[in-house]
């Protein structure tokens, strides 16, 4: 009859060394992996439809907080710009006949252009295009009118 071999302690303390090298490694190499397979989110839409023209009649002026962006008819010209602060990016808020940065205090009158800092740049003008079907898409891509 064989006896048992009994595992010495270094040798235990070696194992189970190289046991948790071993985990270790294959934590981090699974951390790696799905750094490297991270898909970044698809970011905001750059195109939106308005809708049928008859909802911007002459002289109007509609916000669109889903988009932030707000829309001009002027003597049936579709002006649009942006509500996003060109400061630190928070959207703009309706104040008397211009807008105000509730993040840092700029403001902007009605043409999108900064009356009161910190805002040195005026609000992004948005392109508005008129379709065939006498519908309105907007393009947030800078295409700017």
């Amino acid at each position: 009859m064989t006896e048992p071999s009994h595992l010495s302690r270094r040798d235990f303390i070696k194992s189970s060394v190289n046991f948790l090298f071993g985990l270790s490694g294959l934590i981090g190499l699974g951390g790696l992996i799905r750094f490297f397979s991270y898909q970044p989110d698809p970011g905001m839409p750059v195109e939106f439809d308005l809708g049928d023209i008859a909802n911007y009649p002459i002289g109007s002026r509609t916000i669109r907080a889903d988009i932030p962006a707000v829309i001009y008819n002027r003597a049936g010209e579709l002006v649009a710009y942006s509500l996003t602060c060109t400061h630190l990016g928070c959207t703009v808020e309706e104040d008397g006949d211009g807008f105000a940065c509730p993040c840092h205090g700029s403001a902007y009158d009605r043409g999108g252009a900064p009356t009161k800092g910190p805002a040195q740049k005026r609000l992004q003008r948005l392109r508005v295009e008129t379709l065939e079907d006498h519908t309105l898409r907007l393009y947030t891509d800078g295409g700017g009118q």
